[in-house]
């Protein structure tokens, strides 16, 4: 589905920050360079975004309320509507693909940028596992959030792979490896016949876990 206006329009000052920072760096872009070159004033920009950092994630922060809108409205399985949601949010990423893979460009030279990148996956994590503890009340509150967090990882590995260059990824692949996930009432196949227990020390920041369980996985 293409974005409406306002989003396209916000996406451009994203598309043109990005390119910036790629150039020039992150720290060393200013705002009004920004603006300049997506052709609004700075008072534009910042009714728009309140900082440089928020100009990176803006397109996390559409997917998130798109994401949240969609679970809202959704009728039938749960866990299967947080699936729909999840491949919703990777399908708009392969039609923004070349601003995604600036900004994981970007992302990777700036600390502070890594940081807030962590606490956004911890914010779809959350959103999905709240929908399911309304949703399902009586199920295992810690099979909620093994669910969220391996369908979130799983999202997040493919999509990385993706912006990186090394695959091609389309939403049937997502879906095919979220179909792997085993949840309430879900009846294990030949795929998910085999369980990996992994321990993790409680800090151990999400995005830290799943990238260690995917380079693990790919071993096994």
């Amino acid at each position: 589905m293409a974005p409406d206006d306002a989003t396209a329009r916000r996406l451009t000052v994203v598309d043109h920050a990005l390119r910036l920072f790629a150039e020039k760096g992150y720290e060393a872009t200013t705002v009004d360079e920004i603006a300049e070159a997506a052709g609004i004033s700075r008072r534009t920009f910042f009714r728009q975004f309140r900082s440089k950092e928020d100009v990176v994630f803006a397109d996390h922060e559409s997917q998130l309320a798109q994401a949240r809108a969609f679970l809202e409205a959704a009728q039938g399985d749960p866990w299967d509507a947080v699936i729909e949601a999840v491949i919703a949010v990777f399908e708009r990423f392969t039609q923004w693909r070349e601003l995604a893979a600036r900004r994981y460009g970007v992302v990777r030279q700036v600390p502070t940028l890594r940081e807030r990148e962590i606490v956004t996956v911890f914010r779809y994590e959350r959103l999905f596992t709240d929908y399911l503890r309304t949703r399902l009340r009586g199920e295992s509150d810690l099979l909620l959030v093994q669910f969220t967090a391996a369908v979130t990882a799983t999202h997040n590995y493919l999509l990385r792979r993706m912006v990186r260059g090394e695959s091609q990824a389309s939403p049937a692949d997502l879906r095919a490896a979220l179909a792997t996930i085993p949840h309430g009432g879900s009846a294990p196949g030949p795929a998910t016949s085999e369980m990996v227990v992994a321990v993790f020390p409680r800090d151990m920041p999400s995005r830290q876990v799943a990238d260690l369980l995917a380079r693990r996985l790919d071993t096994l």
